[in-house]
């Protein structure tokens, strides 16, 4: 599996992204947009070493990379609640997936969503309809990672 960490804004979200990404043995780790990159005191404080264990890689154009990814047979999915979402425990593929997380604020920017095979969300019985994206990203992993999938 690989995750795609689109516009991340704060450093802390995305040590914690890459803590998720080891601990879930993700492939590879791509960085695009504006989302902060190693070396960072923010990001390494909350990695814990993981960002010298997980391979990434910066990528300012996520479009390209996208297209790349699909030609290459993944199957791109965002994690995003939209009227277009699925649930993501009924979620499945049989080809290597690449998982989009979006800006904390805004989320999936709609042309990105529309660039992907699938919209794929946690559902949530509270009232409160988000969480913070580093958040999501460790329930993601785990709920795509489970038996059977």
């Amino acid at each position: 599996m690989i995750v795609i960490a689109h516009n991340i804004r704060s450093l802390h979200n995305v040590g914690s992204i890459f803590r998720s990404c080891d601990a879930f043995a993700v492939e590879k780790l791509y960085l695009t947009g504006f989302t902060g990159v190693p070396p960072r005191k923010e990001i390494a404080k909350v990695s814990l070493g993981s960002e010298h264990r997980v391979s990434w890689e910066a990528v300012l154009e996520i479009r390209s990379l996208l297209q790349t990814l699909k030609q290459q047979g993944f199957c791109v999915v965002a994690l995003d609640n939209t009227h277009a979402s699925m649930p993501i425990q009924t979620f499945k593929t049989d080809k290597p997936l690449a998982l989009l997380l979006g800006n904390e604020v805004d989320g999936v920017e709609k042309d990105l969503l529309a660039a992907c095979d699938q919209q794929v969300e946690i559902l949530m019985p509270g009232e409160k309809q988000s969480l913070n994206v580093s958040v999501a990203t460790g329930i993601a992993l785990f709920a795509l990672t489970q038996e059977g999938r």
